[in-house]
């Protein structure tokens, strides 16, 4: 396990502790697998939050946009 691994299933268990474990799991290998595009989503989603969207409406939206990418991250093993 690289250490930039380890750090993201801690920081994963910390940030979403109310989440179970296989969620968290199927996140952090998502994230793992494709760094780039989740940083492209949250900063898409801070712009929109920035502009006046709520949290929900804004990460909904940006989530819609880019489906097509996580169930293809979603089915890679």
């Amino acid at each position: 396990m690289s250490v930039q691994s380890f750090l993201l299933k801690q920081y994963a268990k910390w940030k979403m502790k109310d989440v179970p474990e296989a969620q968290r799991e199927q996140m952090t290998e998502m994230v793992s697998k494709d760094p780039q595009l989740f940083k492209k989503i949250g900063e898409e989603i801070e712009r929109r939050k920035k502009g006046g969207e709520s949290e929900v409406k804004a990460s909904m939206e940006v989530m819609k946009k880019y489906r097509t990418e996580l169930s293809m991250l979603m089915q890679k093993k």
